[in-house]
């Protein structure tokens, strides 16, 4: 153990990282909902395709640390609702590159900026600008000590 902290403290901040993880993706997920039909994972998919040149559903698995499989089939989905298309990768023909259609970036950008404001709402408004440059650098820190390159942002079981 390090420092002389009792582990009970750890499980509080563990708790509490928890649960406003939990409580902040909720809040979110409900108000994309209720103003956009649309879902926080499918945004965070969205999101990932919009930055990622050339994407694929690895790059995608990597981004958002969840599994192929279940990369796929949110792919299918939103692939199914003419929100993403795939089309064969020129570079290596066992992938394909997943691009966002017209209607996908009508629902990103519209989803986008409800999900800044409500990270406006929870983030920022409670929080100095020092306390969130703080928070931001201490999760980036105890983010990438999970992370190693064979397993990114702490997948390994």
């Amino acid at each position: 153990m390090r420092g002389t902290k009792p582990v009970t403290d750890l499980r509080k901040v563990f708790d509490d990282l928890v649960r406003f993880e939990t409580v902040l993706w909720n809040t979110v997920d409900a108000r994309l909902r209720r103003d956009h039909d649309f879902t926080l994972g499918g945004l965070n998919v969205l999101m990932v395709v919009d930055a990622t040149a050339g994407c694929r559903v690895h790059d995608i698995a990597r981004a958002l640390a969840i599994t192929v499989g279940g990369t796929s089939q949110a792919v299918d989905r939103l692939e199914k609702a003419d929100l993403l298309a795939r089309r064969p990768n020129p570079e290596d023909r066992r992938s394909s590159i997943v691009e966002l259609t017209p209607t996908g970036r009508t629902i990103l950008d519209a989803a986008r900026a409800t999900f800044d404001d409500e990270l406006e709402r929870h983030l920022r408004a409670p929080l100095s600008a020092d306390t969130l440059a703080q928070l931001a650098g201490a999760l980036d820190t105890v983010r990438r000590a999970t992370t190693t390159p064979s397993e990114p942002f702490g997948t390994a079981p």
